[in-house]
């Protein structure tokens, strides 16, 4: 059986010059131009637009599931974070007293 899709374009827009551009969706298409026509009918018609991009599914790279542990952190920030912090029950009792003194 032959595949009779056309190819799939991936749309990106974007609402405000400086801003970043969005996903929106997909449209099939013979070719770049066309993707960009109906791209702008389907997605850029009723809303904000000044400019769109789109990609050929085929030039999308992903990470694979498997691979998650490319993301997992290397080194311990948790200085950066408030939670990264032990505090004293003392502390933390003065806290609360003061609040309720208020």
């Amino acid at each position: 059986m032959t595949d009779t899709q056309w190819p799939i374009y991936e749309v990106f827009h974007q609402q405000a010059r400086g801003d970043p551009h969005m996903y929106v969706g997909s449209v099939h298409a013979t070719d770049p131009e066309m993707a960009l026509l109906l791209a702008k009918e389907q997605y850029a018609r009723r809303q904000a637009c000044v400019n769109l991009w789109v990609v050929p599914v085929e030039a999308i790279t992903a990470s694979d599931y498997e691979d998650a542990d490319m993301f997992a952190h290397e080194t311990d920030k948790s200085y950066r974070e408030s939670w990264g912090y032990k505090t004293p029950k003392t502390i933390r009792s003065k806290d609360v007293d003061q609040d309720q003194s208020s």
